[in-house]
Parts: C-alpha cells; sequence; structure tokens
C-alpha cells in the first residue's frame, strides 16, 4: 500500500510539472508565430480600429505572461476559455464578426467542443488498436517462439512493408479502392459505427510493424531465458510454460510499447487520419483549430493531451511494477 500511494504521488508531481510546461510552450509560442487571429475572427475587410478594439477585448494585447496567469487562473477553475472561431451550435463563423457585436458569450466553450469530439477519437484509436492487435499478437508470438527460423523472417518482412507506408497514402488508396470503386466500406465523415472502420484499418496499419516487432522480441527473450528449461525438465508442458510464465514475463516491455504506442496515437497518427477522411474527432478539431488560430482550442487540446499521456504512462508504469516487483521508478 505504502508503495502504491507514494508511487502515485511521485508520478503525479512529476506529471504536473510537464503539463504546466507543455501549456506555457504552446501558450507561447502560438503568440509567437506569425498571424493574427483577429484578422480571421473579423475577416479581412475589418479596419484596424476594429481589429485592435476586438484584440483588446479578446486580452491579446496584453504582455505573454500576463495572458498565461490568466489562462492559467482560469483553468485551475475548469475553464478552458471559449472558441474565438466556432458559435454555440459548433459552427464556424471567421470573418463574419464586428467589434460591435462580438460578444465571449456567443461562443462555444472550448470543453464542450473537445467532449462532443472526444468519442469519435475513442472510438477511432480503439478500434485501430484492436485490429492491430488482431494481426500482431498471434505473428508476433509465434515469431518469438520459433526465432531464427522462417516465420520469424516473416514477421519481420510484414513489419517491414507495413512500416514503409505513409498513413496518408495508405488512406488515399483505400478511399479509392474500398469506398469508391468496391464500395463496402464509408470513408468521409460520420453517420454510423461503420464510418470508423477504414480510418481504424489505416492507424492499425501504422502501428502494427512495431507491435510485431516488440512482441517476437521480447517473446524470443523470454524462451531465451533457463527457467523455461527448468520448467520442461520438471515435467511441465511446453505450451504450460509458455502460457504461464513466458507470455507474463513478455508482456513487461509490451506494457510500455503500449503506452508509448497511444501517446503515437494521441500526438500524430489519429490527428492526421481523422483529417484525411474528414472524422469528426478531435484531431480534425484541433487541425481546423490551427488553420483559423483558435488559440483556446489548441490550448486546452495540448493540456489535455499532456495529462492524458501523463496518465498512461503513469498506469503502464504501475502495472509492470505489479507484474515484476523488481521494477523501480
Amino acid at each position: 500500500m505504502a508503495f502504491a500511494v507514494n508511487f502515485f504521488v511521485r508520478r503525479i508531481l512529476q506529471g504536473l510539472i510537464i503539463v504546466v510546461l507543455v501549456a506555457l510552450l504552446i501558450f507561447a509560442l502560438l503568440r509567437i508565430v506569425p498571424g493574427d487571429p483577429v484578422r480571421i475572427i473579423l475577416g479581412p475587410m475589418a479596419t484596424a480600429s476594429v481589429m485592435e478594439e476586438t484584440a483588446q477585448k479578446l486580452g491579446l494585447r496584453d504582455p505573454i505572461p500576463v495572458q498565461f496567469g490568466r489562462f492559467a487562473t482560469d483553468v485551475v477553475k475548469g475553464d478552458f476559455g471559449r472558441s474565438y472561431i466556432r458559435g454555440l451550435q459548433g459552427g464556424s463563423s471567421s470573418g463574419s464578426q464586428d467589434a460591435a457585436v462580438l460578444e465571449t458569450a456567443s461562443r462555444a466553450p472550448v470543453i464542450q467542443l473537445i467532449m462532443n469530439a472526444l468519442p469519435y477519437s475513442l472510438m477511432l484509436g480503439g478500434l485501430g488498436i484492436f485490429f492491430a492487435l488482431l494481426v500482431a499478437l498471434p505473428i508476433g508470438i509465434y515469431a518469438g517462439l520459433k526465432s531464427g527460423s522462417w516465420p520469424d523472417r516473416v514477421a519481420l518482412y510484414i513489419s517491414s512493408l507495413f512500416v514503409s507506408l505513409p498513413n496518408i497514402w495508405v488512406g488515399v488508396v483505400l478511399i479509392f479502392l474500398i469506398s469508391a470503386k468496391l464500395g463496402w466500406l464509408p470513408a468521409i465523415g460520420y453517420k454510423g459505427f461503420s464510418y470508423a472502420v477504414l480510418p481504424a484499418i489505416v492507424l492499425a496499419i501504422e502501428i502494427s510493424p512495431i507491435m510485431i516487432r516488440a512482441i517476437s522480441v521480447s517473446v524470443a527473450t523470454a524462451v531465451g531465458q533457463s527457467y523455461v528449461d527448468v520448467g520442461v525438465i520438471r515435467g511441465l508442458p511446453y505450451s504450460t510454460v509458455v502460457r504461464r510464465h513466458v507470455l507474463r514475463n513478455a508482456s513487461i516491455p509490451l506494457l510500455n510499447l503500449f503506452g508509448a504506442q497511444l501517446i503515437g496515437i494521441l500526438l500524430g497518427s489519429i490527428f492526421v487520419i481523422e483529417y484525411i477522411f474528414s472524422y469528426p474527432g478531435v484531431g480534425l478539431l484541433t487541425i481546423n483549430a490551427v488553420f483559423q488560430r483558435d488559440f483556446p482550442i489548441i490550448q486546452a487540446v495540448a493540456i489535455l493531451a499532456s495529462g492524458a499521456l501523463v496518465t498512461i504512462n503513469m498506469l503502464v508504469d504501475f502495472t509492470s511494477t505489479s507484474i515484476d516487483r523488481r521494477l523501480k521508478f
């Protein structure tokens, strides 16, 4: 019990520092890079005086430390702000405002936009991981048990093929073949569960090669340990040794990989795939916010994503130490 409390207290403190640093970095970079969100909010015909008045109203002319302090105070209260661009119904209204009618209350709360999009991203990520495991587990385990033989080489060839395929190219090809030509699955947007299958396949193709190699190497290392021979000598069936001991010991590095793979999905792959398929998840919301310079959405996604990544790593590390208490974090 003391170990668990100490572990979580230490990791939570480390995670808070990471989240604060990420929030500060993203916040500062958004205000340093060229481009004024007020121009997108008001449109190209807005006068300089109207733009300046709107910027003052939004607090964009205050020093960056003052802006960040105000933002951090609101976040601690659970308020991530309101979108610069999207109205209460979630639609974009860029270029249609002016200083006389621009009211913050008419903008959609950022947390509401994220919560509306999050279930779609979670479904896509979960489905992609499920498809990847369906391929990676049998291939990786069999290749690990037959290390150095032809199954191991076949697993290497398959993973090398998959890892060399860019997700953008794979997405476009699958849209053309499976959706446009064959009509088996819908591709663009979301009107039901079937719309998540094709992007999930693209996601699985990207992450499965890493899982295949990691599983095969981990299983091969565990099989090479002396306890396997000892168990067989003592009369245990080889399948029992593999099931009860080899796979258990091989799961520790796989848990670490699984956490890292989820990080990759959250930070990169799922964002690109959602944009390719116009899939209404957090990735598409964030990419559109980047194009529209919608600072509150970008800031909130960065904070929540870094918090989720810290939590995932913490849970993975704790699970690893529960399996093998020799590990210390």
